[in-house]
């Protein structure tokens, strides 16, 4: 009787849970996904598709995946709904996360996790340090993973090898989604590294004198010469060509320093020789004087 063009009652979301068959990504028929076996995505059936439009669940579409035999829990994003009806299959890293082998029932439950904000990883071989830019690897690893969950051991190739990595830790929570997201990345020391250890070399005491670490003293043309019309020259005595050492002073430290201020030192001059002869006073225009012209008397003589 009476009609409204809007819905008072909005739909509310409801989770999608129930259980499949899983299987491996080998078990998978037609030709072999490398895609799928590389990330953290799986394959589900069409009738999985239908049932969450139905439900109008929360986009991105994420799963919690549990394994009631051994109460393992992961969490998952979906690639494809092309799955047998009653099967799905995951990559084996996941299979091997959750202790499941082929056939074996699998809870699949929708859910909404928080975008990731923080994330720390641990590598399991040592092998993982050789890596010129494990940062960026692990960035592209990443990109075909929904979600991360702590404790789950990841598996991430790389120059046709596969490089194992546990999630030790993930902020704001246990699980969390990353897709389009801002994520801080840290790694923790690899499975069975070891630092190097430092080997202090013992003090070994001084068996030279400091005097015979001074450099000798400068003594100026003591160099060897040679004349320009090949004559030779004359021998100088060997008493000059002996450079005299100088002699060693320890220095003094300034104990009236102040921090924050500089202070330019003039090499001073040696203190002059004392005369014992009494020296005259110095008196202007004293002297004697000579003329450049001579008188007329001297000239007449």
């Amino acid at each position: 009787m009476f009609q409204f063009g809007f819905n008072m009652f909005p739909d509310i979301p409801r989770p999608l849970n129930t259980q499949y068959k899983c299987y491996s990504v080998s078990m998978l028929p037609g030709n072999e996904r490398h895609d799928v076996e590389r990330g953290g995505k799986i394959i589900m059936p069409p009738s999985a598709l239908d049932q969450l439009t139905r439900l109008n669940i929360v986009y991105p579409m994420l799963f919690k995946l549990t394994n009631k035999r051994t109460n393992r829990i992961t969490h998952c994003g979906v690639l494809e709904f092309v799955a047998d009806e009653g099967k799905v299959y995951l990559p084996y890293w996941m299979m091997h996360n959750l202790l499941l082998e082929e056939g074996d029932l699998l809870q699949i439950e929708s859910v909404s996790l928080p975008v990731a904000t923080f994330s720390r990883f641990q590598p399991q071989s040592i092998d993982f340090l050789d890596i010129t830019n494990p940062t960026a690897v692990l960035e592209n690893g990443l990109r075909s993973f929904a979600c991360l969950t702590t404790g789950d051991m990841i598996a991430i190739k790389y120059n046709q090898r596969i490089y194992e990595l546990c999630v030790l830790e993930s902020k704001p929570g246990p699980a969390v989604s990353i897709i389009e997201c801002d994520m801080n990345v840290e790694f923790a020391p690899p499975v069975g590294y070891k630092e190097p250890e430092r080997i202090k070399k013992p003090d070994e005491e001084m068996a030279v004198d400091a005097v015979e670490l001074m450099p000798a003293g400068f003594v100026a043309f003591c160099g060897e010469g040679n004349r320009l019309d090949g004559k030779k020259k004359r021998e100088i005595a060997t008493s000059s060509k002996m450079a005299v050492k100088a002699a060693y002073q320890r220095g003094v430290p300034d104990y009236n320093y102040k921090i924050g201020t500089l202070r330019f030192l003039r090499n001073s001059r040696p203190p002059l020789k004392e005369n014992k002869e009494p020296t005259e006073e110095f008196k202007a225009f004293t002297g004697e004087g000579f003329s450049l012209r001579q008188s007329k008397s001297k000239k007449l003589l």
